[in-house]
């Protein structure tokens, strides 16, 4: 029977300081705005309401909630590569980094650039929680420049082999607008094959399909997407998996919400470890980032996949609890959350 002991967990958690995390791929600023609804005030140019902020939170968001979990998890060195604006946004977002574990020497700034934002009105209800307002994003909508590209790749190629393993961040919607563009996947293509000793998992939010390396990871929806599919129902899902990790010969992950994750290996044998029980309200926000960067620590500090998987779901469990903000999880909490709720079940499907 396969279960996740809580000595097996110290084991592996143990060696989360030992390691060295490469990350590559868009890094965002995520701005919440609190918004007091029982202060009222008109404008007077517009004769509309003025939402009246009373606190602004800044934390670093996409990329830059992996790395807020990766340094919770007390991973020992994380070196993200990638580029920002030269601008305020940028600034803060710098400022969000410091007392981080994280080398902010490769994290490029541009004068061409958006710093890519997302800003977050959250309005207090009576009940004490809040409500998300309309969000305003902000980034460049144009590729980056030959000059900002050569100098990423170059400093991949530098830090590739020096690095333990990779997350790949794919955030950007639209095609050719981030980081990890056609020619960074070539760049990451050939480095990974040069490599393969090292683990590179790569999310993916539209273009999981288009990539020819690495350990994809993702949720229904996105499987779904690279299949050329509409059905995101868990067998939909599973056969992408099972294509993807056979073509790229690395275990797919594929997060099922409530139903925990899969997991299949270039063989087609697949598993589900089962998704941890909470109770109350949930924010499921960065779950999806706090599922990879546990999961990514815990396969580089020697877990089997199943194993890593359920440190995922134990990291993503945490974080839904915390409402209106990404969250993170660290050791301690994870080793107390599965004393608490146990190893959820581990499915043999295939």
């Amino acid at each position: 029977m396969m279960t996740l002991r809580p000595d097996r967990l110290r084991a592996i958690t143990a060696r989360f300081p030992g390691l060295t995390l490469g990350l590559l791929g868009d890094l965002f600023l995520d701005r919440y705005l609190d918004i007091d609804p029982s202060i009222r005030e008109t404008s007077i140019e517009t004769g509309l309401p003025a939402h009246q902020v009373v606190a602004v939170r800044n934390a670093a968001g996409a990329l830059g909630t992996v790395l807020n979990n990766l340094a919770a998890l007390q991973v020992g060195r994380i070196v993200p590569v990638t580029v920002i604006g030269e601008d305020g946004h940028g600034d803060d977002l710098m400022r969000c980094l410091e007392g981080l574990p994280v080398e902010r020497a490769h994290i490029l700034r541009r004068a061409d650039r958006l710093t890519p934002t997302y800003i977050k009105p959250l309005q207090r209800v009576d009940s004490g929680s809040v409500r998300e307002l309309e969000r305003l994003d902000v980034r460049t909508r144009a590729p980056l420049g030959d000059d900002a590209h050569g100098e990423l790749a170059d400093r991949l190629e530098r830090l590739f082999g020096e690095c333990d393993g990779w997350i790949v961040l794919d955030q950007v919607p639209e095609r050719d607008m981030g980081v990890v563009d056609a020619r960074m996947r070539r760049v990451l293509f050939e480095l990974a094959r040069r490599r393969a000793d090292r683990l590179v998992l790569i999310d993916s939010r539209k273009r999981l399909g288009e990539f020819e390396v690495g350990s994809p990871k993702g949720n229904r929806h996105e499987f779904a997407d690279a299949a050329g599919s509409r059905d995101a129902s868990n067998a939909s899902a599973a056969a992408a998996a099972r294509d993807l990790a056979r073509r790229m010969g690395r275990a797919a992950y594929c997060t099922l919400g409530e139903d925990g994750m899969l997991v299949v290996r270039p063989d087609g044998a697949s598993l589900r470890a089962g998704a941890i029980r909470v109770a109350g309200p949930i924010d499921i926000v960065g779950a999806g980032d706090a599922a990879t960067s546990g999961l990514a620590a815990a396969l580089l500090a020697g877990a089997d996949d199943w194993e890593a998987a359920v440190v995922g779901n134990l990291a993503s469990s945490i974080t839904i609890e915390q409402i209106g903000t990404t969250g993170v999880a660290t050791p301690d909490e994870l080793h107390e959350r599965l004393e608490s709720a146990g190893c959820p079940p581990i499915e043999r499907l295939s």
